[in-house]
C-alpha cells in the first residue's frame, strides 16, 4: 500500500502537534523502544540456552525451514549476509548449526541443524509461555498487537 500525497493532510486530521521533532511523539522510537525491552525481557530466557535474541530468532527460523541456503535465511529474518554469516559462525562454533555448499550449485551454502541443534529445540518450547507471562498485556492483545506489527512490516516491505 502506499500513501499518496494527501499523506500531509491525514496527518493534521491527527491532530495538532506542537512540535513534529518531539521524542515522545514519534513512532519510530515507540517501536524502537518496545523493541529493546522485549529483546532485553528474553535475555534471561536465553541465557540457560546460550543463544542471544538474534540467535534465537536464526534457530527459531531453522527449526520451522532447515535446512536453508543463507540467502533464505537471511529473507526469512531480514538480515543481510554480512551479519548473518558470523552469527552462523558462532552456531556452528557452538556445534547447533552446519553450513555446507550446495551439491547443485557450489555458490550457495545450506544451513542444516545439528543434532544438538535439533535437541535444543525441546529446551526452548518454554520460551515463547514464559515471555508471555512477563508482558503487560493479555495473550489475545499480544496476537493483536503482533498482527498489526506484521501488517505494517509487509507495508514498509511494499
Amino acid at each position: 500500500m502506499t500513501r499518496d500525497t494527501n499523506c500531509h493532510d491525514d496527518a493534521q486530521q491527527v491532530g495538532e502537534i506542537p512540535d513534529l521533532l518531539r521524542l515522545d511523539v514519534q513512532l519510530c522510537f515507540a517501536l524502537y523502544s518496545a523493541s529493546n525491552l522485549v529483546t532485553r525481557l528474553y535475555r534471561p530466557l536465553l541465557e540457560p540456552l546460550g543463544l542471544t535474541y538474534p540467535q534465537y530468532l536464526t534457530m527459531l527460523a531453522l527449526w520451522e525451514f532447515a535446512p536453508l541456503t543463507v540467502s533464505e535465511l537471511g529473507d526469512k529474518l531480514g538480515l543481510d549476509s554480512g551479519t548473518l554469516t558470523p552469527l552462523l559462525k558462532r552456531l556452528e562454533k557452538a556445534g547447533l548449526v552446519s553450513r555446507r555448499r550446495d551439491q547443485a550449485d557450489e555458490r550457495r551454502v545450506r544451513v542444516h541443524l545439528t543434532d544438538e541443534g535439533q535437541t535444543l529445540r525441546d529446551r526452548a518450547a518454554a520460551i515463547p509461555l514464559a515471555l508471555m507471562c512477563k508482558l503487560p498485556i493479555d495473550p489475545t492483545a499480544a496476537k493483536a498487537l503482533k498482527d498489526t506489527l506484521s501488517n505494517f512490516a509487509e507495508g514498509l516491505r511494499g
